[in-house]
């Protein structure tokens, strides 16, 4: 019985370009997921503002339009960011 093994010659190059990928996308979900709480913190502010009705409605509607972004975008990057671990 053979076992063919496949070698692969890296590079110092080719590793820190590596390196440097896998950095990126943690630092890429990382945000996303700060994003995403601050969206959802934003989202629940403004809820709260509108049924207590304690605060100016304009202001309310930026908190919660402001939230609403921070929540989709976090979202999307968290889930187009690809996993390399």
């Amino acid at each position: 019985m053979f076992i063919k093994v496949r070698t692969i010659n890296y590079t110092g190059t080719d590793i820190v370009i590596q390196l440097l990928n896998l950095i990126i996308m943690n630092v890429k979900r990382t945000f996303g997921t700060i994003l995403t709480i601050l969206g959802i913190i934003g989202l629940i502010y403004a809820g709260y503002g509108f049924v207590k009705q304690s605060l100016q409605s304009r202001e309310l509607i930026v908190v919660g339009i402001i939230g609403l972004i921070f929540f989709v975008s976090g979202i999307g990057l968290v889930k187009n960011t690809k996993d390399e671990s």
